[in-house]
């Protein structure tokens, strides 16, 4: 059997660059080889741990990742080896009552490639035809690498139906974050506001997107600054992106931000993954008789990322800070916990 080199999660908090067996494509499947990989937030929580005992190691992470498909299984049809493609990593069981309703996030036993099962952080990786994406030639593979990234973002948009003419508040600046401001300035030319605590993380928002307003809770009041940019009335839809958050004394939590920060009728998403309990209170959104919806991965959002690409409507050089050999992804992943302020998206280039 021919081997590959992948970084292998053997433990907690320890990758090992080492050879592995290259995966067979057989049926409806491919082979894939891996150009760039990029660093989630998820493959953050799996590489600490917080993901046990979901995952199982050891394990080959990533499922934001592009290539080039070198091998095909006997009975694939819509593919052939040369094509560019990206992987959309879902796997829905396809039986429950969320899926029979087509409703694929809400999969009480939803699969990712990369979480669930061995995924890109290898030089091959194995997958089936249904879950390909082609990419246009005119997408850099570094650029191709961020389309499940960016998909979250648009997915979050779909969630909260937003429409041109919505002022938006974001808070949160990192990567969920920062997609769902690129997606959204695809949708509606509107006020938008970021929020968050980290300087860097703002200054790459407005170096990407100069007409937004950021805000930073720890040198001014974010509810305050959002009623004056909106004329006192609040906005249409407020993104919370933050997950665990560092609590700063006289400012609300994120998502009890989001709250205040809406308009009567208004719309609060909330994507940011906690394991903490979030105080809210409910009487400010009754009030309002707002709404409060959830947004978790990518439903069919891949062919509007890729033809924004195409069309170069989004700026994904904005979301990429570091770029190493994936070789070293154990120092990618321990320079993204030491200071998360300077790195953003770290993609692994193979």
């Amino acid at each position: 059997m021919e081997s590959m080199k992948a970084a292998v999660l053997e433990e907690y908090r320890r990758f090992s660059w080492k050879e592995v067996p290259r995966p067979l494509p057989a049926g409806r499947e491919v082979l894939v080889k891996v150009t760039f990989a990029g660093i989630c937030g998820s493959d953050q929580h799996i590489f600490l741990g917080e993901f046990h005992p979901r995952t199982r190691l050891p394990l080959i992470p990533g499922h934001e990742f592009c290539g080039e498909i070198v091998e095909t299984g006997r009975d694939v049809k819509s593919f052939k080896a040369g094509d560019r493609v990206v992987v959309d990593p879902i796997i829905a069981c396809g039986r429950c009552p969320a899926c029979e309703r087509g409703h694929y996030p809400a999969c009480p036993s939803l699969r990712l490639v990369g979480i669930d099962l061995d995924g890109g952080f290898g030089e091959y990786v194995k997958v089936p035809e249904t879950m390909l994406h082609r990419i246009d030639r005119r997408i850099p593979d570094r650029h191709a690498a961020l389309v499940e990234q960016l998909s979250i973002g648009f997915h979050a948009c779909r969630r909260a139906q937003v429409a041109a003419g919505d002022s938006i508040v974001i808070w949160g600046a990192g990567k969920v974050g920062q997609s769902i401001l690129q997606a959204v300035r695809t949708k509606t030319d509107h006020t938008v506001i970021v929020v968050d605590l980290f300087e860097k993380r703002l200054g790459k928002a407005r170096e990407a997107y100069p007409d937004i307003h950021v805000v930073n809770p720890a040198k001014g009041d974010p509810i305050g600054r959002i009623m004056d940019l909106t004329q006192g009335r609040g906005v249409d839809i407020a993104f919370e992106a933050v997950g665990h958050f560092k609590p700063t004394e006289g400012r609300p939590n994120p998502v009890q931000g989001c709250v205040q920060a809406i308009r009567g009728g208004g719309t609060v998403c909330v994507l940011g993954l906690s394991n903490e309990a979030t105080p809210v209170l409910f009487k400010n959104l009754i009030w309002k008789e707002a709404q409060i919806v959830s947004s978790r991965v990518t439903h069919g959002e891949f062919e509007e990322t890729i033809r924004h690409l195409v069309e170069e409507d989004l700026n994904p050089e904005a979301l990429i800070s570091d770029v190493v050999p994936a070789s070293r992804a154990q120092a990618a992943f321990e320079m993204l916990e030491k200071d998360p302020e300077n790195h953003l998206k770290i993609l692994l280039r193979f």
